[in-house]
């Protein structure tokens, strides 16, 4: 039978041809770049982290794992712990130890690229009662690899676990593990909303008199975008939802020419960002590997430029560090 082969928005092609991967190469051999800056590293809060189980959080572990407490579930995105990727040494050690992260309640995994799918790491984090989530065509590899409790969602599928609804939406971007796996999985983000928040919405339109729970009304919706290249689906996705964070990528576009089409530029991230209707933002996917031409410095000073120029406010845009913890209400209510 033929593998299914997935497709980004509008049939967006990613591939690149030999000829061009070495053009890549030869011009990085020509390249100096300075990385002496590193992401700083906080102590983690680890009582408050294992004891909290009514303030929303997101704490960077590094890259794009993010240790989430929503609705007194501990989540977990991409988690990747690995100390090299590929031949590059990791350029900060994770935020939090992985012995040291608390017991899990769901994993999150965007696609099966390396920096977002790290087996090793998975098998130290799960347990027989966590719930992976993944997106479709990965679930039969999660399975053999030990992962039983598993579950795959196209783009637009929900799941609902202990109060929350996690939706799987669209990103532009593409997925390999093996020179035979192009593509037969398939790539995206998840928002996080309160389910009796979405249905107190739903309800809301029928009677106006009803509204949803006050506790639930405060939880904040989250859109983790995962990795992605700029698309008109951060537009879809705000029409469909009322995201107060994101968790946005600015980092490994360099070369552009290159990789313009599978990972957003820091110009692009905020642009996604004004386009989702988010109200506050967290930069990721910079600072833990060396996966293009850039650095953390340049994506941090380019991000910090196109700010100023679209005049975003400063406090909605949240630059954490390694190991930092983000307290997370709706809209403009956030203290760190």
């Amino acid at each position: 039978m033929p593998k299914v082969r997935f497709n980004n928005m509008d049939h967006v092609n990613t591939d690149k041809t030999i000829k061009q991967f070495r053009q890549w190469r030869q011009e990085r051999r020509s390249k100096t770049k300075d990385y002496t800056f590193v992401v700083p590293n906080h102590p983690p809060e680890l009582e408050f982290l294992h004891s909290n189980r009514d303030m929303t959080t997101a704490t960077w572990v590094g890259h794009s794992t993010f240790f989430i407490q929503y609705l007194g579930l501990n989540i977990i995105t991409d988690p990747v712990w690995a100390e090299r990727m590929a031949l590059d040494k990791r350029l900060a050690p994770p935020g939090i130890r992985i012995q040291d992260v608390p017991p899990l309640d769901i994993i999150l995994l965007s696609h099966s690229h390396y920096d977002h799918l790290h087996i090793q790491s998975l098998r130290k984090l799960y347990r027989a009662d966590t719930l992976m989530l993944v997106p479709s065509g990965l679930k039969s590899k999660m399975i053999r690899k030990g992962f039983r409790n598993c579950h795959e969602l196209q783009w637009w599928e929900h799941f609902t676990v202990g109060g929350v609804r996690i939706t799987f939406v669209p990103a532009q971007h593409w997925t390999r593990r093996t020179p035979f796996d192009t593509n037969t999985s398939h790539w995206g983000g998840y928002v996080l909303q309160s389910e009796q928040q979405v249905i107190g919405s739903a309800t809301s339109v029928a009677d106006p008199v009803s509204h949803a729970d006050s506790d639930s009304a405060d939880v904040p919706t989250l859109y983790f975008v995962g990795d992605t290249g700029y698309f008109r689906g951060f537009k879809e996705i705000g029409e469909r939802f009322a995201i107060d964070l994101t968790f946005m990528p600015i980092g490994a576009y360099e070369p552009e020419w290159f990789m313009t089409s599978q990972h957003v530029t820091p110009e692009e991230a905020l642009q996604g960002f004004v386009d989702c209707g988010a109200d506050q933002m967290i930069p990721m996917h910079y600072g833990a590997f060396k996966l293009a031409d850039d650095t953390p410095r340049e994506a941090l000073d380019r991000l910090e430029a196109e700010r100023e120029r679209l005049g975003i406010a400063k406090e909605r845009i949240h630059v954490l560090g390694h190991g930092e913890t983000l307290k997370i209400r709706r809209r403009c209510s956030t203290t760190i």
